[in-house]
């Protein structure tokens, strides 16, 4: 137990005299306008950097990755239907799938997926 003690603290003092050696080294930088405003090669942006994006691009683009990684969920439920029960395996894919369905829906329902507005 004394071991344990004495390695956690030895491991603690470790962490602290990095983070302060790590804090005294570091330089600061001031945030003036020239640091904060974007560069170009060297030169003045002729337009703004902060260009807008279309919020209906966004949203489609997360409902994609959504669906991307429900499909992924669905693989192995394919290759537990070997060991599982016929009816709990058919009721569990047709549970998951109505949950998307009824996602769908919703998203729909909410004009999310329209692009002409």
């Amino acid at each position: 137990m004394m071991m344990l003690t004495m390695t956690v603290m030895s491991a603690s003092m470790i962490a602290m005299v990095m983070m302060i050696l790590c804090l005294t080294i570091s330089k600061t930088t001031k945030k003036d306008r020239e640091k904060m405003s974007p560069f170009e090669c060297g030169f003045d942006p002729k337009t703004s950097a902060r260009v807008p994006f279309s919020i209906q691009f966004f949203l489609i683009a997360v409902l994609f990755l959504i669906f991307d990684i429900e499909i992924a969920i669905m693989l192995p439920i394919i290759l537990t239907m070997k060991w599982s029960a016929t009816k709990t395996w058919i009721f569990t894919i047709t549970l998951f799938i109505m949950v998307l369905i009824m996602g769908l829906y919703h998203e729909w329902n909410n004009g999310v997926l329209e692009w002409a507005k």
